[in-house]
């Protein structure tokens, strides 16, 4: 009988950002939970990332076009009550003065309580909005009545005050709502396909078979490849958050392109350009599995079909206060055909389910010679707001 055969003890890489799906997730952490397949832990999950994009309120272009919205909305008004189309004016200064104080209080207070109103009870959420917007009417109206400007006396008038606010409050609230509802879907829908397409079956044959090839020559790399692989899946059947920070998807971009580096070999050449000293970089929030479909793109468009190879870059730092991440790739006279745009697509739509937008992702071709005259550039860029 043979004698049992020695395994070869192989290093182990250095864990991951992402985290185990054996594990539970941090209770402050952003990033991955735990894997479940569960349909009230999902419906909840929904009614919760629901209820944070109805409640994210700290956008500054979502606060504008709150602020426009009522001011159109007392425009009206003053038309209304004005005897004539020259006093119009002077009712609009009076109402504008209130709906811009007033709606910015609301926009600020709910943005600071946006945590904790997530979390409570639908009633009670609605409750504390509408009492918001009551407070945010009143305290909007008191310099107004101090100066003379309105009328003090009564208090169905300043029921009147308080009863608007709420209105108001109502009418923004039913807006985010809707909002939250119309781009949820398609953020699931967008998620959906993505999945479908981010581990794609040939990607998955490739790499398998590269860890079957490097199991007898080279046992190490082969557990490092399968290491990588079971990364990949692993955070694509993960419940997500609403997003993780920049680091993270780094981390897992890396894993993808060194599954590929050995693939390709000499081929696949990759320059990693990332702004480490300043810590703003790796804070700033994406969606998940955002710029893993861009690097796959690279990859499966710019160099897998050039006879001679390609080269991938990705770059991250900050530029004129914004976090700013693109990614390069050469593509050559023999390129393959176009993609159909959905990864691009569902990309930007994720990002302004985050960010709205103050985030934005854009792509063009840059005519060569580029990096190692190699033909035409690609570049793919995401612009993030810095937290």
């Amino acid at each position: 009988m043979k004698p049992p055969v020695d395994f070869v003890q192989s290093v182990s890489r250095p864990g991951s950002l992402w985290p185990d799906t054996t594990q539970a997730a941090e209770p402050a952490s952003s990033s991955f939970a735990a894997s479940r397949f569960d349909p009230l832990a999902d419906e909840r999950a929904r009614l919760q990332a629901q209820a944070a994009a109805a409640f994210d309120v700290c956008h500054p272009a979502l606060a504008l076009r709150a602020v426009l919205g009522v001011q159109a909305v007392l425009a009206i008004v003053a038309a209304g009550v004005a005897d004539n189309l020259a006093q119009w004016p002077a009712r609009q200064a009076v109402l504008a003065f209130a709906g811009v104080a007033g709606t910015l209080m609301w926009l600020v207070t709910v943005c600071a309580l946006r945590r904790p109103l997530q979390r409570a009870h639908a009633a009670a959420r609605g409750a504390v909005v509408l009492g918001l917007g009551a407070v945010a009417a009143g305290l909007a109206t008191l310099p107004l009545a101090w100066a003379g400007l309105v009328p003090t006396a009564g208090g169905l008038r300043v029921a009147a005050v308080l009863v608007a606010g709420m209105a108001f409050a109502a009418l923004l609230w039913g807006w985010l709502e809707l909002r939250a509802r119309v781009w949820h879907p398609a953020n699931a829908s967008a998620r959906l396909a993505e999945l479908q397409s981010r581990i794609r079956p040939h990607f998955l044959f490739n790499a398998l078979n590269t860890a079957l090839a490097l199991v007898r020559v080279d046992p190490p790399r082969a557990e490092a490849v399968l290491e990588d692989l079971a990364q990949l899946f692993r955070t694509a059947l993960a419940d997500v958050g609403a997003w993780v920070t920049l680091d993270e998807e780094i981390e897992l971009a890396r894993r993808y392109l060194d599954i590929e580096q050995i693939r390709f070999g000499a081929r696949l050449s990759v320059d990693w350009h990332i702004d480490h000293a300043d810590p703003r970089v790796g804070r700033a929030r994406v969606p998940p599995l955002v710029l893993q479909p861009l690097v796959e793109n690279a990859v499966r468009h710019g160099v897998e079909p050039s006879s001679h190879g390609g080269r991938v870059r990705i770059s991250a730092d900050v530029q004129r206060g914004q976090v700013v991440v693109v990614v390069t790739n050469t593509v050559g006279d023999d390129a393959g055909s176009p993609g159909h745009g959905m990864a691009l697509h569902n990309v930007r739509e994720r990002l302004r389910l985050l960010h709205d937008m103050a985030a934005q992702c854009d792509v063009w071709r840059e005519p060569g010679p580029g990096m190692d005259n190699q033909g035409d550039l690609f570049h793919a860029r995401i612009v993030l707001p810095v937290d």
